[in-house]
C-alpha cells in the first residue's frame, strides 16, 4: 500500500469514526458507497471537507463529477495526485 492510499484509508477511518476498520480492511477499488465501505451522502460531505482540508483541494459542486471522484479509494488517490501535482 503506498503512503497516499494509507493516509486517504487512515482519513476515512479517522473522519468518520469508523471503529474496528483499520486501512487494511479498506480494497482499493471497492465502492466507498452502497455495497461497498456502507457510506452515506453525509459521510460524503463530511469526507469532502476532510479531503479539502488535508489536501487543499477545492472540489466542484458538480455532483457527477464527485460521486466518480468518491467512488473508491483509487480513485480519491488519483484525484488527489492530479489536484497536488505542480
Amino acid at each position: 500500500m503506498n503512503t497516499l492510499e494509507f493516509q486517504i484509508k487512515q482519513l476515512i477511518i479517522d473522519t468518520l469514526n469508523l471503529e474496528d476498520i483499520r486501512p487494511d480492511d479498506i480494497e482499493n477499488d471497492a465502492p466507498l458507497f452502497g455495497d461497498g465501505l456502507g457510506l452515506d451522502s453525509i459521510d460524503a460531505l463530511e469526507l469532502g471537507v476532510a479531503i479539502k482540508k488535508q489536501f487543499n483541494i477545492a472540489l466542484t459542486d458538480d455532483s457527477e463529477e464527485n460521486r466518480q471522484h468518491f467512488a473508491s479509494v483509487s480513485a480519491l488517490v488519483k484525484l488527489v495526485e492530479s489536484r497536488t501535482q505542480a
